[in-house]
């Protein structure tokens, strides 16, 4: 059937800001979706609060909302705008809940809307746990033991049909949110607490344990016409009970029997049909009894998923193109597969390669939590790799991991080589059980011992054993003489870097004995087919191949033309997030405008960068320097590699820039010595000198001793922290020496090439982010000036801030412009250059600087209208900034940017801002005054800014005097006071009545019992010193568990006072990004 005709303008519900479980991946689909439908010729309008995406740019769709994803604000949007349907399975778990919110209350169908891709019956039927094992038990498809609970009377009737240990699960919740698995009563009934408190509709599933068993997915896309293919099977290599984001995953699944494979692949498309799901991808996750065979159905997810972008990059098949056109209508026979280009979109994809997904943690930020996975998700993103056998694909997908690994290398076992402790350590699910695993072969433990210590499939063990075998092999007699052994190694994925390390030698000099044996990879193009058909799409991946006689074969066939290569930013983490592949995708739109052939390279499978339509060729590789190496030289074979852009991706490929440079590569823009004076902290404080410019006190120590002196002559407070680190690695504010001894002994290894950097730590200044741009000869234009609203000592990603400044004075705009450009000229900066000041008492203070692409970008680029990426791409391809003909931005309107963090997900961790960063997203609210623009970025995170009730305020000395005016404020507003005792005393003496109430210290009742028993809707609470922050954490901790909104820093006290005033005056309003400025980008 053709696409319908009685549709014309369709409404897209984004995901909303990052956060642990809903990653880019939803930002790829989305791109995708808007681009299908807006070919097909509807009108389309998008709503997305975070401005760090592709999607949210005012160029992809008609309009666009940057506002928060709420069901009142989709309502005012659709009353405005009127579409016709709304499309919810492209935004995760966000998307799905706010239209069933509008489908419950009756507000669709009283504003004539349609839900397309998936009707609001299918969601239920997946989505509700009840409603989905009824559906199952339906069509013969066992589900494990379940009852769904809604109270302690429930879960104990529960806990006697199901028995320990019991898994429970959230309904309507992301990423197993609130969920995990209980082993004794006590833990049982706690975990069932916290996910009733999770579910949006207060119920929980308690299932029988399926623990140790084999998990696997389906990833599955089916029409209107009941045509369904499968496009990929994934295996987990993790054993049930760790959430499938958290588990390294392998595709196709490799130790299923073909007979298996079919059982459950029809199961799926039953599952498929029973749901009703007829247009668009879905996922269904399975659970095998590797003892008996018994096979149950886990879940479904009748949308978009993480694994659909992984089984998209997998295969090259466009899940989410594809979905979002079956969606209006097409049948898969009807639509072509891009990649072929002959083939129809209804035939299913095969593989010939394996490859690997796998995790990256963020626990190092979270001190507190326990390293341990469970059903509720913990990773913060992920790499994939392709490989030819599951060796080279694993080998690969840990050196993508930016973690330092090179390979499997050792690790320490605590106990070893005592045998219960390694068996121990096997049996506890760690984020490394890999690397746990590959210690346990070389202290002699076999494959029997080890699966059943772990539960891994012993099929897996037997590969790891074989690699294990061969690092003995290279120890003992070092490397192969010839080029037939090396080639042996290199195909089971060892990098030149980890055969240096197991032999003695440099990698450099293992890469120059692997040439003069000829010994090099070739490429292979991922074509869907299994190279059945012609692919015109060049979408690479590395391999070593070939019996060392005949010469391997390689698809690369590089073409003619000037190019330019891009290196992405790899997994995403909190630091480097989506923000930097947002700027590698400008640089890409930006030189292909100009002409250019554009090159990606890139391992993570969630981003836009690494779509198959994005840059004209892919590779899909490590970001190390050898894989990047490889690969250039392929493409010098022909036409001009111009040079590679690597100050877009954030520390990642800065790293390379050095190797790079080393080895006759040319890098476009700033040069890497300009970047290395940066971070040098000597360099860099000559340079300022040279300028006249002032910095915080400060010094470098390499030793206990020498921060000891280096301190004392500061004076504390000081900031510290390890060089050359991105999103505040290890960095610490030190209060007196008793920390700073502690933080020399415990959070980093100095030594003379890794030195540690003390500042002066500059208290309650106003910290300011400037973003510019500057070309060859030395032009500057400053781009976007954000003050932040936190002071200055918590990290720039995890504050807010706002463009244009709300407080500072002109004068000081002006004199920081001035500095801006000095400092730009001096490093001689070509493209994007990042600075944060710190503005104390009228003086101006340089705290550092970044000439490379920030996390920031986006957001300058959403509030001014100004596509300052693609600008700093066509400035190092050598163009002059007034070719550019960029406009000074003139809007009325206020931008806000405000952190989301993941502390629910991490039991037991304070929810402090310090300078480490935490954050894993952000969300932007924008508006014609700044009360209302904070409200919306608040509302925007999931914080709820009260309009009436009782605030609680606790506050150090130095912060008294300040709240007085925000307080006496929210008294006018009609809101009660409490607080404890000598900020009570304070209040009072100015005139301001507070009802008194214990700290936790001081006996019960105490302010956490007030807050449980939801007397305190607003809580400010700011701390000095170590020993006050451990008395009000359990306050911090209950405003977050109890969704109590909460400040911690005077600056976001009195913000959010200012944003309850907004919203207190009347309701807030929506507009679209195009109705800010004029141009699209």
């Amino acid at each position: 059937m053709p696409k319908r005709t009685d549709i014309k303008s369709i409404l897209v519900i984004g995901a909303g800001p990052i956060v642990i479980g809903q990653a880019c991946e939803f930002d790829y689909s989305g791109v995708q979706a808007c681009k299908a439908l807006k070919d097909e010729g509807y009108r389309v309008i998008l709503i997305n609060s975070n401005p760090a995406t592709i999607m949210t740019d005012p160029g992809l769709v008609d309009a666009t909302y940057v506002e928060p994803i709420t069901p009142d604000m989709v309502a005012k949007i659709i009353e405005k705008e009127k579409p016709d349907a709304i499309l919810p399975t492209m935004g995760g778990q966000t998307a799905l809940n706010t239209a069933m919110a509008l489908h419950r209350d009756g507000r669709l169908a009283k504003l004539g809307v349609e839900l397309i891709g998936a009707n609001a019956e299918a969601i239920d039927k997946a989505e509700d746990r009840l409603l989905f094992r009824d559906a199952m038990t339906k069509i013969g498809l066992e589900s494990p033991k379940s009852e769904v609970v809604h109270n302690r009377e429930e879960a104990a009737k529960a806990l006697d049909l199901v028995g320990l240990p019991a898994i429970i699960r959230p309904s309507f919740t992301l990423g197993g949110t609130g969920g995990g698995i209980a082993y004794n009563r006590d833990e049982f009934f706690e975990i069932v607490q916290g996910g009733l408190d999770a579910s949006p509709v207060k119920e929980v599933l308690v299932e029988e344990s399926v623990l140790g068993w084999k998990e696997y997915e389906m990833e599955v896309v089916r029409d209107r016409q009941d045509n369904c293919i499968i496009i990929c099977s994934i295996e987990n290599v993790d054993p049930m009970g760790i959430h499938t984001g958290d588990s390294v995953t392998v595709a196709p699944a490799l130790t299923l029997t073909d007979k298996e494979y079919q059982i459950m692949r029809d199961a799926s498309i039953a599952c498929l049909r029973e749901i009703g799901v007829d247009t668009g991808g879905s996922n269904v996750q399975f659970a095998v009894d590797p003892a008996t065979g018994r096979m149950v159905v886990i879940e479904m997810n009748p949308r978009v998923s993480r694994s659909s972008a992984l089984a998209s990059k997998a295969t090259g098949f466009p899940i989410a193109k594809v979905a979002a056109r079956l969606a209006i209508g097409y049948t898969l026979d009807e639509l072509m597969n891009d990649i072929t280009g002959s083939t129809p979109a209804s035939f299913e994809p095969t593989i010939d390669y394996v490859v690997t997904k796998m995790p990256r943690f963020a626990f190092e930020k979270f001190p507190g939590a326990e390293p341990l996975l469970t059903t509720s998700m913990k990773s913060v993103g992920e790499a994939m790799s392709i490989g030819r056998t599951f060796q080279e694909s694993l080998q690969k997908a840990l050196r993508s991991m930016e973690t330092g690994l090179t390979g499997l290398n050792e690790i320490e076992i605590k106990g070893a080589p005592d045998k219960s402790a390694i068996v121990g350590a096997l049996a506890r699910p760690t984020p490394d059980r890999i690397l746990v695993i590959a210690q346990a072969f070389r202290h002699g433990l076999s494959v029997e011992e080890i699966a059943q210590a772990s539960k891994f499939e012993p099929w897996f063990l037997r590969q790891i054993e074989e690699l294990v075998k061969a690092e003995g092999g290279l120890r003992a007699s070092g490397l192969p003489k010839d080029a037939k052994g090396l080639l042996e190694l290199k195909k089971k994925g060892f990098s030149d870097e980890r055969l240096g390390e197991l032999t003695g030698h440099s990698a450099g000099e293992i890469a120059k004995r692997r040439r003069s044996l000829d010994v090099r990879p070739v490429f292979k193009r991922i074509d869907t087919c299994a190279a059945e058909f012609e692919s015109r799409t060049p979408y690479f991946y590395s391999c070593y191949e070939g019996d060392g006689v005949q010469p391997a074969e390689c698809e690369a066939n590089p073409t003619e033309r000037k190019k330019v290569i891009i290196l992405g930013g790899g997994p995403n983490r909190i630091g480097q997030g989506i923000e930097f592949d947002y700027c590698c995708v400008h640089a890409v739109y930006a030189l292909s405008e100009a002409g250019y052939e554009t090159i990606m390279v890139n391992c993570n499978p969630e981003t836009v960068s690494t779509d198959y339509d994005t840059a004209d060729r892919l590779y899909f590789e490590p970001l190390t320097a050898e894989d990047v190496i490889e690969l250039v030289e392929v493409e010098r074979r022909k036409g001009e590699v111009l040079g590679l852009i690597v100050q877009f991706g954030g520390q990642t490929p800065l790293k390379l820039a050095k190797p790079l440079e080393a080895a006759g590569i040319p890098i476009l823009g700033t040069s890497p010595d300009a970047i290395d004076l940066a971070e040098d902290r000597e360099r860099f404080q000559k340079l300022i000198h040279q300028l006249k410019l002032r910095q915080p006190e400060n010094g470098t120590a390499t030793s206990q001793e020498q921060a000891v002196a280096v301190t004392e002559k500061i004076g504390y407070p000081v900031v510290i922290r390890p060089s050359y680190v991105l999103g505040g690695r290890a960095m610490q504010i030190v209060y007196d020496r008793e920390a700073l001894d502690r933080y020399m002994r415990d959070a980093v290894k100095v030594s003379g090439t890794n030195p540690v950097l003390i500042d002066s730590y500059l208290r309650d200044a106003i910290e300011v982010d400037v973003d510019a741009l500057a070309d060859k000869d030395g032009n500057v234009f400053v781009a976007g000036i954000m003050e932040h609203i936190e002071e200055a000592g918590i990290h720039s990603g995890d504050s807010a801030c706002s463009l244009p400044p709300y407080s500072l004075p002109a004068k000081i705009l002006e004199e920081i412009g001035r500095q801006t450009e000095a400092m730009a000229k001096a490093l001689g900066v070509v493209g994007l250059m990042n600075v944060q000041y710190a503005v104390k008492d009228g003086t101006v203070y340089v705290l550092e600087v970044n000439p490379r692409a920030s996390r920031t970008v986006p957001f300058v680029a959403k509030a001014t209208g100004q596509p300052i990426a693609k600008y700093a791409a066509r400035l190092m391809a050598g163009e002059a900034l007034s070719a550019l003909k960029i406009r000074k931005a003139t809007g009325k309107h206020i931008a806000v940017k405000e952190a989301i963090f993941p502390f629910a997900r991490f039991p037991g961790v304070d929810t402090i801002l310090g300078p480490e960063m935490r954050s894993t997203g952000e969300v932007m609210g924008l508006d014609s005054n700044f009360g209302r623009a904070f409200a919306k970025s608040q509302i925007g995170v999931g914080s709820t800014l009260p309009v009436e009730g009782t605030v609680f305020v606790s506050v150090k000395d130095s912060d008294k005097a300040a709240m007085v005016k925000p307080v006496k404020r929210l008294i006018e507003l009609g809101f009660k006071v409490v607080a404890t005792g000598g900020t009570a005393d304070f209040l009072k003496r100015h005139g301001i009545e507070a009802q008194r109430v214990n700290k936790v210290l001081e006996g019960r009742p105490h302010i956490v019992d007030m807050m449980k028993d939801g007397k305190v809707q607003l809580v400010f609470n700011t701390v000095d010193g170590a020993s006050a922050l451990t008395d009000s954490f359990t306050l911090r901790r209950t405003a977050l568990m109890h969704k109590i909104a909460y400040y911690t820093t005077v600056a976001g006290a009195k913000a959010s006072v200012e944003g309850i005033a907004a919203v207190s005056e009347g309701a807030l309003d929506v507009a679209p990004l195009q109705s800010y400025f004029k141009g699209a980008f």
